[in-house]
């Protein structure tokens, strides 16, 4: 329980920016789950649909803080890769 005005408005803010930051992490582990399933299935072109839409989302995140830049463009590679070798 906060104690004063400030410390009850940066609680507010955490719960918001938490909910925020949640949803966009969901988004893109959604989407990284579809892209592995089409990798399975060995189906390229769906993969390759899926991967835009991944590469996408991680952009949004980092542009919106949830991701650091480089974990971004490391995840984005690693899920390229995988892609190469179908």
């Amino acid at each position: 329980m906060p104690n004063t005005k400030s410390a009850a408005k940066r609680l507010r803010q955490t719960k918001k920016r938490t909910l925020h930051n949640n949803k966009a992490k969901l988004n893109v582990a959604y989407i990284l789950k579809q892209t592995k399933k089409a990798i399975e299935a060995k189906d390229k072109a769906k993969a390759q649909e899926w991967i835009s839409k991944y590469q996408k989302a991680v952009d949004k995140a980092i542009q919106s803080g949830v991701y650091h830049k480089n974990t971004g463009a490391r995840k984005k590679s690693r899920l390229v890769a995988k892609v190469k070798v179908l």
